[in-house]
Order: C-alpha cells, then structure tokens, then sequence
C-alpha cells in the first residue's frame, strides 16, 4: 500500500531534539526557536515571525491584533480549512463566505467586494496548493475600505508570486508546520507579522498577555498582565525538529517538485484541472479537479483497490452544519461546491521512490482514461 502521506524527519532533527532535552531550555523561544524563526522569516520575505503550537493558533493570534469582535464580519472563501473560520467566531465576529475561482481555487475577489459591509473589518483566504488569487485585487479593496489582510500560507511556504514570496503579502500571514505539510513537526505553526504596528502586541498576545518577551530581552525589571492573551508558544523540542527540517528545505522540495513533475504528465481528460503550481517550489499537493463526485468515488475506490491511498479536500463552509444551525452568511458558492464534489489528491511525500511515483502516475492515467471514455458515451 502507497499510503497518501509519509511525514519525513531527517536525522539532523533527531539530533536537535536530543540537544533541546538535555539543555536546560525546553519552553518555547529557545534557541532552536529563534533559529527556525530566522529561517522562516528569509523564506517569506523577512516577516516578523513568531512560532506557535499550530496554524490554528496563529490565526487566532491574526484575530486578536485585528480586534475581530461581535459587531464584525470577516470575508473568507467557502472552500477553505475549519480554522479560518473558527479563528473568527470565536471572538464573536461572524465569518460571511464567498466562493473561489475555479483555476486557482483562491477567493473570488469580484464576490469579496460584493459582500463588504460597514461591518466589514478583514478579509482571509488561503494560498491553496501554493497558488495564488488575485492578489492586487484583494490589495486595492484593503486601501479602499480600510480593511486588515490575512493571509493563510499553510501550503505555500517557499514560494511567490511575481518575484515575491508568499507569506509576504498580508498584514498577517499563517504558516503550517503540521505532519502532512512539506516542513513538520508533529503539529506547529508561524503568525508572520508583515505589518510592523502590531509586533509588540503580537509578543504580548503571544506570551499569555504579559510583556514577558520585553522582560526577557531587558527592557523592563518585571513583566505584568497588560492585555489579553493566551500561550502561543511552541516548545522548544519541537522547534528543534523544525529546524532541521528547515535546513533541509532544497532537499525536500526537490524531492516532492520531481515527483509533482512526474504527475503533470499523466494525461487528464480535457475538462479537467490540476495543480499548476505543483511543479515549482511549492509542491504541497497534487490534485486533479474531476467533473463529478461520482468520478471522484469511482478513481478514488479504484485507487485504493490498487494500494494507492488519495484523498479528497475541503468541504464547503458555507454547507456545513455550524454554518447553518448559525445563518451564517454567505455568497452562492457554486465552484467550491464543485471542487469539493470532484477533486482528489494524489500522495507526495519525501522519499516516494521512482517505482512508488511510476505505478500512482500509471494507475492515475488508466482510471482517467476509463472516467474520460465513460462520460463521454
């Protein structure tokens, strides 16, 4: 069985994890911390970054800074992770969702500017598989409202768009350092900071709402609760894995980019989508978008009876149950409904040997051949 995910861990981590159990420092912002910082920080532009147990956690984070309280809305895509949602309800802010263009699977920033409300206080979406939506788009209606940008880079690390890192582009971006994401380690996550104004706040959100940082760094005799807060802080073992997982960033890219390469050559029927962006330095996933769940069901059953695990994505927001037992608001959504219907992942993960990678490549293109013929009787 080639399962759909192997989370790989280099011995220099191991290593790391040693020293950081058997230093005297194993809460977080040690010195592995300050390490994997730096080293996320070049990857996203030189963003202010502070690492936190989860991608979760720094969303949260990005919704403290914003003030996201009951009288706010917060504009996100329906097809997107949980967390960015629960990131804003649960400050009492009311997520109202819109759809996703179908290419790139990222916000449609014609239906963002349709729902801008008074309320209106931010706006999220995620950089799916490493693509991106119309980034100016979403620039130009932040200047003209007055609105906070928060971009969620869990699948983009390492890589840009028109010459510039993503994780670069919102007041806030998040990052993903969760088992199935390219960098891991177990669970973890990164609040990039784009917009200088917020940094000292961040620091004190992030250590339970105290200026303990300032403390730490000799600015002040003694820290105090000074605002709200929670602790954000990954521990430092867990900082030390990411480390070396960091300094091994070519190698694992390389290692996924070949495989993503592999599968841009599987021959997909015409009406069909994959991931354009899954050959460059991206390579988080790689999916192919089918025309219906019925074709989704069929190659994925098939796949597995052939001891190939895929996997499908999100569900839409907008149709889950929370959504609608609250009213929360939201546009027709009718892409994410499709792409959540039709799409499904292919495994990439460090280490797949050529004859791993060969026989999904294969056993992919027979499926679609046989959807394609099927459809079109």
């Amino acid at each position: 069985m080639i399962p759909f995910n192997v989370p790989y861990v280099p011995d220099i981590s191991k290593q790391y994890v040693l020293e950081a159990l058997e230093s005297n420092h194993q809460q977080g912002d040690g010195p592995f911390t300050a390490k994997a910082s730096k080293m996320v920080s070049d990857l996203v532009g030189g963003g202010h970054v502070l690492l936190t147990p989860s991608c979760t956690h720094a969303l949260e984070m990005a919704s403290m800074l914003a003030n996201l309280g009951p009288e706010d809305e917060v504009i996100l895509p329906s097809y997107t992770f949980t967390s960015a949602a629960t990131a804003v309800t649960k400050f009492g802010a009311t997520p109202v969702f819109v759809d996703i263009e179908m290419r790139t699977k990222g916000i449609d920033v014609n239906q963002v500017r349709e729902a801008i409300t008074s309320k209106t206080k931010a706006i999220s979406w995620v950089n799916y598989a490493g693509e991106v939506p119309d980034i100016e788009g979403l620039q130009s209606l932040a200047e003209e409202f007055n609105l906070i940008l928060i971009e969620d880079n869990a699948h983009g690390l390492g890589g840009t768009y028109k010459g510039k890192p993503l994780g670069s582009f919102g007041d806030f971006a998040t990052q993903s350092f969760h088992a199935t994401k390219n960098i891991q380690c177990g669970e973890g996550g990164a609040l990039v900071i784009n917009n200088s104004k917020f940094i000292e706040r961040a620091e004190i959100i992030r250590e339970k709402g105290t200026d303990r940082s300032k403390f730490v760094r000799g600015e002040v005799q003694k820290y105090q609760w000074v605002d709200l807060g929670s602790s954000y802080l990954l521990a430092e073992s867990l900082a030390a894995i990411l480390l070396g997982q960091l300094e091994s960033f070519l190698e694992i890219q390389e290692s996924r980019s070949r495989i993503c390469r592999k599968f841009m050559k599987i021959e997909k029927p015409l009406d069909s989508l994959s991931n354009t962006n899954a050959a460059n330095l991206v390579a988080h996933m790689f999916y192919i978008q089918l025309l219906s769940e019925k074709d989704a069901l069929f190659f994925k059953e098939n796949m597995r009876a052939q001891e190939v695990l895929v996997s499908t994505h999100y569900e839409p927001l907008s149709q889950s149950k929370f959504a609608k037992n609250s009213l929360l608001g939201s546009a027709i959504a009718e892409n994410s409904y499709k792409t959540a219907r039709g799409l499904v992942r292919l495994p990439v993960w460090f280490g797949m040997s050529d004859v791993e990678s060969d026989r999904i490549a294969e056993e992919a293109s027979l499926l679609l051949h046989i959807i394609s013929e099927r459809d079109n009787k």
